[in-house]
């Protein structure tokens, strides 16, 4: 039976879907690498995943595809959900955000589209959005 099968629906279902996603992104090159390795260790921690959790997602045979759905609007929520997460401790490193780049791709963002989602979406969550961007946000 599938790790997702254990959770039918909420919030740990959901995160455990995107959890899957990376792991897979991850080893999309073939094996994951030592750093790659800690970037998932770290998601998993933000994420909530346990350790049988986490070891069952990791087997070989676990392939998890990126459910992309299919309006614009979905496609932008899953990113704003996993920004959600990914800032749960208030920082997004390198090897994080090129992990969400491949995420945002995989979703159905272009390469270009995505870093600039990305660079814009860290300036929200950061707290460092120009006062224009603030002016439209709020005016909504």
């Amino acid at each position: 039976m599938p790790i997702l099968d254990l959770y039918e629906h909420g919030d740990h279902r959901k995160n455990l879907a995107h959890f899957a996603t990376l792991a897979s992104l991850a080893a999309v090159d073939g094996e994951i690498n030592p750093q790659e390795k800690a970037i998932l260790d770290k998601f998993a921690f933000k994420l909530d995943i346990t350790e049988e959790e986490f070891k069952e997602v990791m087997k070989k045979e676990n392939k998890y595809p990126i459910e992309t759905p299919h309006s614009g609007e979905q496609r932008y929520m899953r990113l704003f959900e996993f920004f959600q997460i990914i800032f749960s401790d208030h920082d997004i490193d390198d090897q994080e955000r090129k992990i969400v780049e491949k995420y945002a791709i995989g979703l159905g963002f272009s390469p270009k589209s995505a870093a600039e989602i990305i660079d814009k979406s860290i300036k929200i969550f950061t707290g460092r959005i120009p006062f224009e961007d603030y002016h439209e946000l709020v005016k909504r």
